[in-house]
């Protein structure tokens, strides 16, 4: 997949914008504040229909309009797509595939897709495990547009069971009885499915994020990446109930994937705690790397890669490693900075006060 083409309209701080990528490597340069970010992220919007920096999608809509458009033109396996989206601040959004408008947004998931690197991804290591859950479950998403609904449908269940933990003020009758063994039953079924998808998706990323590190850090290391939910052993079913008394009392689930952790250890060590801020960067970017190259090996076809600002958080070792170990296919990266010695790229655009301009 490579997109040829960008066009923006009340995107962020673009009132206009008109953008030819190269196939290859394309770089984005100009002062910090300008407006570099925001083209890679309408680019990851049309894959995932929300912004890898985390902003609401009202963010999006530039100041004193009420939409946003993104239109993209690319090609996938021969054949040309077009790809278009718009953000509605009344929060009606549509998207249409090739001239056609599809029933639903998210149906535009799996049309495109990309792998994001940005600076605030140090998170994926140094924050919360909820950090690490949406990174798992943002790869299944590349993988497959289905477990975006599983991982809607789980977000659901959780809210229902949630409010009626509430609701019972901690007290257990026939009724909440009842509806709570119909909400775990539902629970269940779709915790214990994504769970699954989880650890598939970590015994293919972990032989691959060992040699990704290496490659970034320039050094060798034992990296372990470990999804073992404490309530696999019995089933989430059994879990579920044997909480269910902390649960009423607490309010809320207490037990099932939304609870779970990835663990990440770097040479026998928990890499939250005990890594280095530049062994945190590089395994980082190295958990991208990993789930690009797993998009692409069960999906034949790589992602476009977006790596934003990222020299900005390597050293020139680490810099030079990771334009060396570039993946095939299309890389759009941004820099407030001279590109680093080796950087070729196709096409280099500038960016000042939100207007591009190419060479």
């Amino acid at each position: 997949m490579h997109l040829r083409r960008l066009w923006l309209t009340d995107f962020r701080g673009y009132h206009e914008a008109d953008v030819t990528f190269a196939p290859g490597l394309t770089a984005v340069v100009g002062p910090n504040g300008q407006g570099k970010t925001n083209l890679l992220e309408a680019v990851g919007y049309l894959a995932t229909l929300g912004s890898f920096r985390g902003a609401p999608n009202d963010a999006l809509i530039r100041a004193g309009a009420d939409r946003a458009i993104v239109r993209a033109e690319g090609e996938r396996e021969g054949r040309q797509l077009l790809l278009e989206a718009e953000i509605s601040a009344n929060g009606r959004n549509r998207a249409q595939l090739n001239r056609q408008p599809l029933r639903r947004a998210r149906d535009l998931l799996g049309a495109l897709r990309v792998t994001a690197f940005s600076p605030d991804d140090l998170t994926l290591v140094k924050g919360s495990p909820g950090d690490r859950r949406g990174y798992l479950d943002e790869t299944l998403v590349a993988l497959h547009p289905k477990h975006d609904q599983l991982r809607s449908d789980l977000d659901r269940i959780l809210r229902q069971r949630g409010a009626l933990l509430k609701q019972s003020g901690g007290r257990l009758n026939a009724e909440v009885e009842l509806t709570l063994d119909v909400f775990d039953a539902k629970l269940t079924t779709a915790g214990e499915a994504l769970a699954r998808a989880r650890q598939e998706l970590v015994v293919d990323l972990e032989p691959i994020l060992g040699t990704a590190y290496d490659r970034v850090a320039r050094t060798s290391a034992e990296v372990r990446a470990i999804y073992q939910p404490p309530w696999l052993a019995d089933g989430l079913a059994a879990a579920l109930l044997a909480a269910r008394k902390d649960d009423l009392r607490r309010g809320v689930s207490t037990v099932g994937p939304h609870r779970d952790e990835l663990e990440l250890v770097l040479s026998g060590l928990p890499a939250r705690t005990h890594a280095s801020q530049g062994e945190q960067r590089s395994l980082a970017l190295a958990l991208r790397l990993a789930a690009h190259e797993v998009v692409t090996r069960r999906t034949d076809t790589p992602p476009v890669l977006l790596l934003d600002d990222v020299f900005s958080e390597l050293d020139p070792e680490r810099s030079a490693a990771l334009l060396d170990s570039l993946p095939e296919g299309q890389t759009v990266l941004s820099t407030a900075s001279a590109l680093p010695e080796g950087a070729v790229p196709g096409t280099v655009l500038r960016v000042r006060e939100g207007v591009v301009t190419e060479g």
